[in-house]
């Protein structure tokens, strides 16, 4: 009895301090040097998205309510300056209720992101009808007339709503491997995980509406999603990242079907892009140098800063 007695204890022994060497090797493997990681080399990554989660904030927030984070969250703008020509839109219940639930969704993700990060004030937006109809113009090549108002109506909108999520979420795509520190991966992820559902949404009211007819341009919805699509890709100069709603069987999902609710790559997983590429799309410019469009002053943080010196 007393041997068994001492090799159940032996071993439970043993047990425990295998545990507690696993433990602690695998809390140093996974992060060695959680400080540096997650402050000096995730920090950069992290604060970049804050431009685009601005962005979405005060296009959302003032689309549904008229106002923006300068009366529901001003802390979270650090003093920055207020949007240019955003506005209340005119849209129906449901179109409204919808993206009123992305606006307070945006400002949770401002909060999410600042928890981690110290990150910038809000940079100068322009929101205003002659910003959006500008990218309309350049996706069609041509002047629309009358200039395209985003705030007219729901579908004018959703369309301008499909300028928004999509950029941020191939962001987020491409900033997941360059994250060291686990904490940094999951807060990525779960930013990824609304941003996508957002985009998804977005797309699929649109994909119910691909084929009417956008007053008073007489162009189908669907095509100007194709439009902003070739756009985005255009000034990304890095090969096709972006898809319309419908497109050639051939670049659908397994070559099957032409209804594209969801954009993928031929394994259907989704894009990625880089920080130059998203500045070269929402300044409009091409030229991760040269701000313009929804950032007239260019975005902050220090990726962004490092091409405005």
């Amino acid at each position: 009895m007393g041997n068994t007695k001492e090799r159940r204890n032996l071993l439970v022994s043993t047990v425990m301090v295998l545990f507690f060497f696993n433990t602690n090797h695998y809390q140093v493997m996974s992060c060695p040097d959680q400080t540096t990681n997650c402050t000096d080399q995730d920090k950069k990554v992290l604060e970049f998205p804050l431009n685009l989660e601005y962005l979405e904030a005060e296009f959302f927030l003032f689309g549904a309510l008229g106002f923006g984070l300068d009366k529901v969250a001003p802390n979270l703008t650090m003093g920055g300056p207020s949007p240019i020509g955003a506005q209340k839109a005119k849209l129906d219940p449901l179109t409204r209720d919808i993206v009123l639930q992305f606006a307070w969704q945006e400002v949770g993700h401002l909060r999410a992101i600042k928890k981690t990060v110290t990150g910038f004030a809000r940079p100068l937006l322009d929101l205003s009808i002659k910003s959006f109809a500008e990218v309309m113009d350049d996706a069609f090549g041509r002047k629309l007339v009358p200039p395209f108002n985003p705030y007219a109506n729901s579908y004018n909108y959703l369309i301008a709503s499909y300028l928004v999520p999509y950029v941020g979420l191939t962001g987020y795509v491409g900033a997941n491997p360059k994250l060291q520190c686990p904490d940094s991966r999951k807060l990525v992820a779960g930013l990824l995980g609304v941003e996508s559902g957002q985009d998804a949404v977005i797309r699929t009211m649109l994909y119910a509406r691909a084929t009417h007819m956008v007053h008073p341009y007489g162009i189908t919805v669907a095509a100007f999603t194709d439009r902003i699509s070739r756009l985005r890709n255009k000034l990304g100069k890095m090969g096709v990242k972006d898809e319309g709603l419908v497109v050639p069987k051939a670049m659908g999902a397994e070559g099957q079907v032409a209804g594209n609710v969801l954009v993928g790559d031929e394994l259907s997983l989704a894009f990625d892009r880089t920080p130059e590429e998203i500045l070269r799309i929402v300044y409009g410019s091409g030229n991760e140098r040269v701000p313009g469009g929804f950032y007239p002053k260019g975005a902050d943080g220090e990726i962004a800063k490092s091409y405005l010196v």
